[in-house]
């Protein structure tokens, strides 16, 4: 079975055989998107076997088939100059990169975790390793080739297993890759967790001799603790009894009684009362020191009797199992309630479907689909041609981007998307904002009550509508819960089909690049991949009404048209402000050009510095008493390097004796006080005196 946890996650895996493609068999099913990177002849399970009697070719493996279910496959040369630069290609685009190969292939391939991070730094870098990788602590045999059997062998397992010290036995299955392949997977989530927080990935390995060691920790205890060295103990237990196998008359079951009263049920059921009362057996360490007379007396017993048999009278009263074979499994009813034998389809018309074991981790309130057939060798190969250029973007594109997001003002957008059935989805949202220009990234907050939410959650793409004041009614429309939204609105479809609304302000098709949790919001966060702006005014809401944002920015342009005022601004970039530096060396709010004395005049000259701002508000209004021209300053947000003429300055050490005008001076130190507070006022009056208006009232207030 499989789930779509994970969905989001990109794995590069460069791993061969069993203990990478075990690792990330569990990410696939899970939903990360796990793409293969295999040479020209792929990974060598591919012909491992063994091959159905319908695959002549031989082009589908088990061995194969089982582990790589639900991954991508992509050919590349990473010998070749190409290939090395495709994989960097695909490895700036990763959340994970797996392999498993010897300390130092990477990085003689010039492919090293190090140099990949420096391009991806929240990349997780995962080695599987026969003795790990010296950035985690240099082992001796570093440079050992290792497979299953050695590190069962050096780590203890086959020590400990076997009939006798004799004849130490490997474990059937290839424990030694699967159990470190297990333990990666956890290491890679536990990294991805990190990553998230922080924005920063790491290089994360485990050694098939150290998971072995882990996996044998009753040894190391018992070596501590009694001094000697654990040997095989057959299919019994060294501290408990009855405990291990025990003959049937037609095959042998399982019997591991630990609790006395579970010794009590066990006897009762045996019809051996005189057992039961022997103060010889009641304790646990009692029956630890007779085991070898309670094993004899419960073989006995077991012995005369079908495993049916004592199916019916012991299981669910002790803990017991039948020895089952394969045969068995597949027809008891627990394998098919669980769904643990699951059914991968061929990709070729005509053929049956392969039977696999499922994963076993199931979660509640999740109906798993079905497991995706495992790849063909270079199926994917054009997913290479499809990847977003990773190039960091030249100034023009980052100033096109920064108009885009400065879109973003309003907060009134619809976020649209498609069901995976091709149905149109939307909702009015207020909570938006461009996170990174490279790459570009915005965020996008999702209750969890919101009747899309489930819907957005699960979207590989989506798309932002920023919308204008002239579009109130598609704003309340997509703020319902109607079924004729579209219907109503005039829409396209623009990349991925995403329904993108006609006359928006701002349009933003992203593809989903990460969801988090935050109480009782996720927050979406999407990569931009295409995006288109138009001219118009924005739309606001505050307070349970709609405003008009370009109302204020035309009265200011109306109170300074005839040159007889000034537009300026304070302007924030974090605890930072930005100010002019005037030719004898004072400083001074950032204002207007004479030429275009009006709010976008103001706002170009800004883009043409290479500044990117954003007027949220009004933040004083003054007349000057002797010569009755109007200043009107605004309060933003800046970004970008300060050009020649400019500065940014600390708020804390704000230096307001180089401030030549008084005024001015005064407004920005009430800026560096508000700023404290974090509650800003509107300053109206003359440049002496006025009053500070506030939300519930006002302050007088003089300079």
């Amino acid at each position: 079975m499989s789930s779509t946890l994970l969905k989001g996650i990109r794995v590069l895996d460069l791993s061969r055989m069993l203990s990478g493609p075990y690792c990330s068999m569990f990410l696939a099913d899970h939903g990360a998107e796990v793409i293969k990177i295999e040479g020209g002849s792929g990974d060598t399970s591919r012909n491992n076997g063994p091959y159905r009697v319908d695959d002549p070719g031989h082009d589908w493996a088990g061995y194969f088939i089982s582990l790589n279910r639900g991954k991508k496959s992509i050919r590349l040369d990473l010998k070749s100059p190409e290939g090395k630069t495709a994989f960097r290609t695909l490895a700036a685009t990763a959340d994970v990169v797996l392999e498993n190969f010897r300390p130092d292939v990477m990085d003689r391939l010039d492919l090293s975790y190090e140099s990949l991070a420096e391009a991806n730094p929240r990349l997780v870098y995962a080695a599987i390793r026969g003795f790990g990788d010296p950035r985690t602590g240099a082992s001796p045999y570093a440079d050992w080739p290792s497979y299953d059997v050695v590190a069962q062998a050096m780590g203890g397992l086959m020590a400990m297993t076997g009939p006798d010290a004799d004849t130490p036995t490997k474990v059937g299955p290839g424990i030694g890759d699967i159990f470190t392949g297990m333990m990666m997977s956890f290491g890679i989530l536990a990294a991805l967790r990190e990553a998230e927080a922080t924005g920063k990935g790491r290089f994360v390995d485990v050694a098939m001799y150290d998971a072995m060691i882990s996996m044998c920790e009753r040894m190391v205890y018992l070596h501590d603790m009694t001094g000697q060295v654990p040997g095989p103990e057959g299919n019994g237990h060294p501290l408990l009894a009855p405990f291990g196998l025990f003959p049937a008359a037609d095959g042998q079951v399982a019997l591991g009684i630990v609790d006395d009263r579970f010794w009590q049920k066990l006897t009762a059921i045996m019809n051996r009362p005189d057992l039961g009362s022997d103060a010889r057996l009641s304790s646990r360490a009692g029956r630890s020191a007779h085991a070898g007379e309670i094993n004899a007396i419960v073989s006995g017993w077991t012995a005369t009797r079908s495993k049916p048999e004592l199916t019916g009278l012991l299981g669910g009263h002790v803990p017991f199992g039948p020895l089952n074979t394969l045969a068995d499994i597949a027809a008891d009813p627990h394998v098919a309630a669980r769904q643990m034998l699951a059914h991968i389809p061929h990709p070729e018309p005509g053929h049956a479907p392969w039977t696999v074991a499922a994963n076993p981790l199931r979660f509640a309130g999740h109906t798993p689909p079905p497991l995706p057939a495992p790849p063909r060798l270079g199926e994917h190969d054009a997913l290479l041609d499809t990847l977003a250029n990773s190039t960091p973007l030249d100034d023009e594109a980052r100033r096109d981007l920064r108009r885009a997001f400065g879109q973003f003002a309003t907060g009134v957008t619809v976020l649209t998307t498609r069901q995976e059935e091709g149905t149109p989805r939307g909702f009015t949202a207020n909570s938006f904002t461009s996170v990174s220009l490279d790459p570009p990234l915005l965020l996008v907050c999702l209750a969890k009550t919101a009747h899309s939410c489930d819907v957005f959650a699960q979207a590989p793409h989506f798309a932002v509508n920023v919308l204008s004041d002239a579009q109130k009614d598609i704003s309340g429309l997509f703020a319902s819960r109607s079924t004729e939204k579209f219907a109503g609105t005039h829409w396209h479809a623009g990349a991925h089909e995403l329904p993108l609304i006609n006359g928006a302000l701002a349009t933003f098709a992203c593809a989903r690049h990460k969801l988090v949790d935050a109480g009782d919001h996720l927050i979406l966060i999407g990569r931009v991949l295409s995006h288109a702006v138009a001219e118009g005014k924005p739309l606001g809401f505050h307070n349970g009404a709609y405003f008009d944002l370009g109302l204020e920015n035309r009265l200011a342009d109306a109170a300074t048209k005839d040159a007889n005022g000034v537009i300026a601004a304070v302007l924030a970039d974090g605890d930072r402000i930005l100010l002019e530096v005037t030719p004898d060396g004072t400083l001074t709010a950032p204002k207007a050009p004479a030429r275009d004395n009006t709010v976008p005049g103001f706002l170009q000259h800004m883009d043409r510095r290479g500044l990117t701002a954003r007027l949220d508000h009004l933040y004083a209004v003054f007349q000057n008493s002797q010569t009755g021209a109007h200043s009107i300053v605004y309060h933003g947000t800046v970004s970008g390097a300060a050009p020649g003429g400019m500065q940014y300055h600390d708020l804390a050490a704000l230096p307001l004796d180089q401030v030549a005008n008084d005024t001015e001076r005064s407004l920005l130190a009430r800026y560096q006080r508000e700023y404290r507070h974090g509650s800003f006022g509107i300053y109206h009056g003359t440049e002496r005196s006025g009053i500070v208006h506030s939300i519930a009232d006002h302050t007088e207030y003089t300079v």
